[in-house]
């Protein structure tokens, strides 16, 4: 049974390869696999079930059977020897004496441009050199010396902030490795309003994390803290407590406490979220939001007379 295996190449790059013949590769095994343009060497990251629905996640959400006919055309060819490994190691060696020669004439050409890395295929075909930039780049003249200069097939892609960090990998402020290279399978966009929604503060400096966006775990907590809000009064709101009418201050969702204050100038008090339902529930639904309009006033004793109605004038036709 053809089996698939997701295969990882340098700067957390993954791939996923077909294995027809029986006795698929383990984890972490070198393997030689088909691209384009020859043979590439990488490792083997994930394979049976697990590859399979990875495999089909990344297509869009198709099932399994359809994953393993798109990447039918591509296979292992076999486990990588000690030889092919010593080869590839050459080749990562000698990357980046690369990435430095084409950021030199990236300059001398004026092209605004910051040369990230640049990745050499197992069998020399191709070299891959990725960048980034705010603008579009003509890079034509550029492909044309690189060509000359290491005959092989030269291709300069452009990536995002997060693709570089994805690439070069790091740590986090959390002290742990970047989330968007070890764990997280797509680099989805963050907004400013999944920051406003956590109550952080809008400082770049403090949401940002290494590649200059906002923070990825920003996104993937965002719905603990609406669904855990959702418990809680909102900011600003007036609730008639068993200590009468009070302000909700603050709400802090990881302690479950609320912090009033009286109105209209009194003391403030901390209570936990459960004594502040009981006392709700013991004084009535008396809540006032002052970011509501205040209720209609009640129709007057004496309303003023309707004023009468416009007498329609009558349209006359043309004098003849």
């Amino acid at each position: 049974m053809t089996a698939v295996v997701e295969v990882r190449f340098k700067g957390n790059r993954k791939e996923y390869f077909t294995w027809p013949a029986t006795g698929a590769p383990s984890v972490h095994d070198p393997v030689i696999v088909e691209v384009e343009r020859g043979q590439d060497l990488g490792r083997v990251s994930a394979t049976g079930d697990l590859a399979g629905r990875k495999c089909a996640r990344g297509c869009g959400g198709c099932t399994v059977a359809e994953a393993v006919t798109q990447v039918a055309t591509r296979r292992v060819v076999r486990r990588a020897t000690p030889e092919e490994l010593h080869r590839a190691d050459d080749l990562r060696r000698s990357e980046e004496d690369v990435r430095r020669a084409v950021l030199e004439r990236a300059r001398r050409h004026g092209l605004p441009m910051k040369i990230s890395d640049a990745e050499w295929q197992w069998d020399r075909r191709k070299l891959t050199v990725y960048f980034t930039a705010e603008q579009r780049v003509d890079f034509r003249g550029l492909v044309r010396e690189l060509a000359a200069q290491y005959r092989t097939r030269i291709e300069l892609r452009q990536i995002g902030a997060r693709d570089e960090a994805r690439r070069l990998d790091g740590i986090g402020r959390c002290g742990r490795q970047l989330c968007i290279s070890s764990w997280l399978p797509e680099a989805r966009p963050v907004s400013l309003s999944v920051a406003k929604d956590q109550n952080l503060s809008l400082n770049p400096i403090g949401v940002s994390g290494p590649c200059g966006r906002l923070l990825c775990c920003l996104h993937y907590e965002h719905t603990f803290y609406v669904e855990s809000r959702r418990r809680f009064p909102k900011e600003g709101r007036v609730l008639a407590t068993a200590a009468g009418a009070e302000r909700v201050v603050a709400v802090d969702i990881f302690r479950e406490r609320v912090t009033l204050r009286a109105e209209p100038d009194g003391g403030t008090r901390v209570v936990a979220l459960e004594q502040l339902q009981g006392e709700l529930k013991g004084t009535g639904p008396a809540v006032r939001d002052e970011a509501e309009p205040p209720a209609s006033a009640p129709p007057s004793a004496s309303p003023l007379p309707p004023s009468p109605p416009r007498k329609r004038r009558r349209r006359r036709g043309p004098r003849g």
